[in-house]
């Protein structure tokens, strides 16, 4: 990567994060010591911050400056796969396989939340709500992400909706997004026997479909897209497989 890709890719990655927190140019800009002039420039990859400014920009948005100046080279090495997707995806099926097939752990997150917290996930959101949910998401992951290098991770489909831990996803994880239509989440969902979809809930399909169409954009920040319809698992898995090696 050369200077100017470095500097492009900084910047990126400064206006996703930024985009992700809810700052706007002037906020991060006052937050990190800087002028507006010069955080737009820095976004366009037309500044070469130093190192001060570089940490004090981290510091604004939460995070280590290694994560703005490197994650892209730490993306295209790492050996921690993390597949992302709407419930259906195929992430507790493809993941089995696709670590077995690596040779690497498999860790459901979902199920990391739920030994967290002492309480199924149904649990979480009856007793506590979606913010402690998402509270116990970002613990798991920092849990997890602390146990190696070599992993395959099934997230939750909501993951993407909580800035700061997709985004520690995203800069620790190879991530992979397992795309298929509203209509195949949905019919996997009942195949597996879970009526949540349905009960009590007549309009679901447009439900679902409002989901995805919401959170398409969220999911498209992954870094590989397989889609997995008309495919079976171990295809899904090779195709994964043949988007980590390109």
């Amino acid at each position: 990567m050369d200077t100017q890709d470095l500097l492009r890719s900084l910047g990126r990655r400064i206006r996703e994060r930024r985009e992700a927190g809810g700052l706007s140019l002037a906020g991060l800009a006052r937050e990190a010591g800087v002028s507006r002039r010069y955080l737009t420039d820095t976004e366009a990859g037309r500044a070469n911050p130093s190192v001060l400014v570089l940490a004090q920009l981290a510091r604004a948005l939460g995070c280590a400056p290694a994560e703005l100046l490197g994650s892209d080279g730490l993306r295209r090495t790492s050996e921690r796969i993390a597949l992302v997707g709407l419930r259906g995806a195929g992430k507790s099926t493809v993941g089995p396989k696709l670590a077995l097939a690596r040779e690497v752990p498999f860790i459901e997150l979902d199920q990391r939340i739920e030994e967290l917290a002492g309480l199924s996930l149904g649990e979480i959101f009856d007793l506590h709500g979606s913010t402690a949910y998402a509270r116990f998401e970002a613990e798991a992951l920092e849990d997890v992400l602390a146990q190696g290098d070599r992993m395959v991770i099934a997230t939750g489909g909501s993951i993407v909706t909580h800035p700061k831990t997709y985004e520690r996803l995203l800069a620790t994880c190879r991530t992979v997004w397992l795309r298929a239509p509203g209509d195949v989440h949905y019919a996997r969902v009942l195949g597996q026997g879970d009526r949540r979809p349905m009960k009590n809930r007549p309009r679901a399909m447009d439900e679902l479909e409002s989901l995805l169409e919401a959170r398409l954009p969220l999911y498209a920040r992954a870094e590989l897209v397989v889609d997995t319809e008309p495919l079976d698992p171990e295809e899904v898995v090779a195709a994964v497989e043949a988007a980590l090696e390109d």
